[in-house]
């Protein structure tokens, strides 16, 4: 009889958890935790499947659930007073969507939607909370992904009040491609208006260098995302310019 293990929707066969397991080892958030208490961890979750442009959470709403993207992507958005789009950040593959951490009982100041079709392994709050008090590594990784999105955050900061913005944009584009590219992605699903948010600036500025660096080889550009051609001379835009 194949072994199973409990879920949040009932049980998983072998299999299922194995694959699981599979698809969540290479996140920051499993990072060094043991195969063992990995595959538990990972059979306590359901899995989701968000369409393009779906709401996974709005802004005020309770934190009732904790989400890892195993494939697409989303973006992490907060609304000015006239309504108006700041993209706080871009989660792919083995990010957490959402500011991971947080109790029960606070509220998402952001909200968060998925850029593509995706999919994502979701736990209840409460119950991931229960499993990060047992899991010494876990709450570490937790540690470790908040200082990282805090010091992204920073640098985009200092980038916005200090340099150029072909120069932000070019390191934008630089982080998009790291993170979305480790687990193989191969096209950044961001409209121009969307880079546009993320760097600081309108969108004409960001159509105006994106069709330069498209004629000059460096970019491939569609109506809604963007290849990285030339990565090396996109690293030397950002140094050079």
């Amino acid at each position: 009889m194949a072994a199973v293990c409990a879920s949040a929707t009932g049980f998983l066969s072998e299999g299922e958890t194995t694959r699981r397991e599979a698809l969540v080892k290479p996140s920051p958030l499993f990072s060094d935790i043991p195969a063992s208490e990995c595959r538990e961890i990972a059979s306590a979750a359901h899995e989701k499947h968000f369409a393009r442009r779906q709401s996974i959470f709005l802004e005020g709403d309770p934190v009732r659930r904790v989400v890892l993207l195993t494939s697409g992507s989303a973006k992490i958005v907060q609304l000015g007073p006239s309504g108006a789009e700041v993209i706080l950040g871009v989660r792919g593959p083995g990010e957490v969507v959402g500011t991971v951490g947080l109790r029960p009982q606070d509220r998402h100041c952001s909200m968060a939607q998925a850029l593509g079709t995706s999919t994502a392994l979701v736990w209840d709050a409460a119950v991931f909370e229960t499993l990060s008090q047992r899991s010494v590594q876990l709450r570490r990784n937790i540690t470790t992904i908040l200082c990282q999105q805090l010091h992204e955050l920073e640098e985009r900061y200092r980038e916005i009040s200090t340099e150029k913005v072909s120069v932000r944009l070019s390191h934008q584009l630089i982080r998009l491609q790291n993170q979305l590219g480790r687990f193989g992605g191969l096209e950044i699903r961001l409209s121009r208006e969307e880079l546009a948010q993320l760097t600081g600036t309108t969108l004409f500025t960001v159509s105006r260098l994106l069709s330069e660096w498209n004629q000059r080889g460096i970019v491939s550009t569609r109506r809604e995302a963007v290849s990285v051609s030339n990565f090396q001379a996109l690293v030397e835009l950002g140094q050079i310019e």
